[in-house]
């Protein structure tokens, strides 16, 4: 995470008496709150293979969640009302210390007016924190042309098609049958093109 904002973190850690996980990279999810349950306590996780911006603003909406818990423990929606207004307040701290750099900043505010259940779902924010990302060797959906054959991390390939509303309608060419697609999807353009 960017460097001013660990003491934060670090206090939050220390108050809540939360244990705070690295994890593996994991496909369905970005980070985890799980609430005391038994003899355990608070536990976040989050991915390690985040770069620093996406890993501070999932390790916030984590952090969210064990704040909405504590205050109305299951009585609520996990991403209502009362889970933005906290997500909101304890992003505060990070906008006023302006440890994201101005394009970040500023999507991340527009996210703020009615943060959703995942950064992820928000194409503005995502776009804008994938900038940050390191070296990669794969493409986006939404930057491939029309047509062209990409193939997904577990090797099928596929033919992209039209955008529906938020989605790309893609053909694999492995079965014949058809998926959406987000158009952020990290897909690897095939050698042959399209």
């Amino acid at each position: 995470m960017p460097p001013a904002a660990a003491p934060v973190i670090a206090k939050w850690i220390d108050y809540f008496q939360c244990e705070f996980k690295i994890s593996r990279s994991r496909a369905t999810k970005l980070g985890d709150y799980r609430h005391p349950f038994k003899q355990s306590g608070h536990k976040i996780s989050v991915n390690n293979n985040l770069n620093r911006y996406a890993f501070l603003v999932t390790t916030v909406h984590e952090f969210a969640h064990l704040l909405t818990w504590n205050d109305h423990k299951n009585k609520v929606k996990p991403h209502g009302g009362e889970w933005k207004h906290n997500f909101k307040r304890m992003m505060t701290p990070f906008l006023d210390q302006q440890v994201f750099p101005e394009d970040l900043q500023l999507a991340i505010n527009t996210y703020l007016s009615n943060p959703s259940a995942s950064s992820c779902t928000d194409l503005k924010l995502s776009r804008a924190l994938k900038k940050y990302d390191g070296a990669i060797d794969h493409s986006r959906l939404e930057e491939l042309p029309e047509h062209a054959i990409f193939t997904i991390k577990d090797g099928r390939r596929f033919k992209k098609g039209e955008q529906l509303r938020k989605r790309f309608r893609c053909e694999c060419l492995d079965n014949g049958n058809i998926y959406l697609f987000s158009p952020l999807a990290e897909v690897v353009l095939s050698a042959t093109g399209t």
